[in-house]
């Protein structure tokens, strides 16, 4: 079954012309099912991009998949036209009465900020709540993965010196996890990030497991069964180009950037990028959506129970 989307939201024309399968409001409304509801909340400055690579991942299941599209109540994007934010985004305050299977929290450019220095941050721990009560399993990804490790656990990000930027290969810590089910021994995911989270400060935590590492970037995947989540740190969801776009960016700002780890062939920028993660990044996600869908109520308010 495909993913449901909105006909005139970009995504729908960008997947359709890629082969995932989709299905529009109304042929989703002819079938007699209960799609699982899946809600993306959005805090990456480029907002196309990010749900172009998210539906992509989450509609390539078996199953329908309604996804909606959450942004925080009075943050007001600067990278996204406003009749786009208006057309397919609803404010938090407007959906924290309903319920979810699943729930993606993005990252944030925001890396160099205390988390209470970020101006929507209490509403954010307000949405990290209702996780509790409303949503079956969410999924935290870079930032937003500190973000919320850090509100139910008081893990701590650290700054580093440089920026973690690249392709790094990653070890499967626990190839018994139905999250990591199809994954070879090790894997290759793309990095960019000036924080890191400290392995033996997860480990302080008995209720969190760490699944995915890697020597050079550190912890990467960390499953919390008690609050029904994953974090991960690193970025499954990136295009191929989504490297190349930062690099060439810094490069035209002047800003100091290293050729991408890994990235480009022989780490030759002239080259194109190859993408190693692509398979992988299908099996995590793939793995996520199954595993809702074996365990979330048939009946919606039975969520959170």
């Amino acid at each position: 079954m495909p993913i449901k989307l909105p006909a005139d939201l970009p995504a729908y024309d960008v997947l359709q012309r890629e082969g995932v399968m989709l299905v529009s409001e109304d042929e989703a409304a002819r079938q007699d099912i209960r799609p699982l509801r899946i809600a993306l909340l959005n805090l990456m400055p480029k907002k196309i991009q990010t749900e172009n690579q998210f539906a992509r991942l989450i509609g390539a299941t078996p199953l329908q998949i309604e996804l909606s599209l959450i942004r925080m109540s009075e943050h007001k994007t600067r990278n996204t036209a406003s009749e786009h934010m208006a057309s397919f985004y609803r404010p938090f305050s407007e959906v924290k009465d309903e319920k979810f299977d699943g729930l993606i929290i993005t990252g944030a450019p925001i890396e160099h900020l205390e988390f209470d220095e970020v101006t929507y941050w209490e509403e954010l721990r307000e949405v990290f709540a209702w996780t509790q009560t409303h949503v079956h399993s969410t999924f935290g990804v870079c930032w937003g993965g500190m973000a919320m490790i850090n509100h139910f656990h008081g893990v701590q990000k650290h700054i580093l010196d440089h920026k973690l930027f690249g392709c790094y290969r990653h070890s499967n810590l626990a190839p018994a996890s139905p999250y990591l089910r199809g994954f070879s021994d090790d894997c290759v995911i793309p990095v960019s990030r000036w924080t890191e989270m400290h392995q033996t400060e997860i480990d302080r935590n008995p209720e969190l497991t760490t699944l995915l590492s890697s020597d050079d970037a550190g912890p990467c995947l960390v499953e919390d069964p008690k609050h029904r989540a994953l974090y991960i740190f690193n970025h499954f969801e990136y295009d191929s180009g989504s490297l190349k776009q930062e690099y060439d960016r810094d490069v035209a700002e002047g800003v100091p950037i290293h050729v991408p780890m890994n990235y480009y062939p022989n780490d030759d920028p002239t080259q194109p990028p190859q993408n190693r993660w692509r398979s992988h990044a299908h099996l995590l996600y793939g793995n996520w959506v199954n595993e809702i869908y074996q365990s979330t109520p048939y009946y919606m308010a039975e969520i959170g129970g």
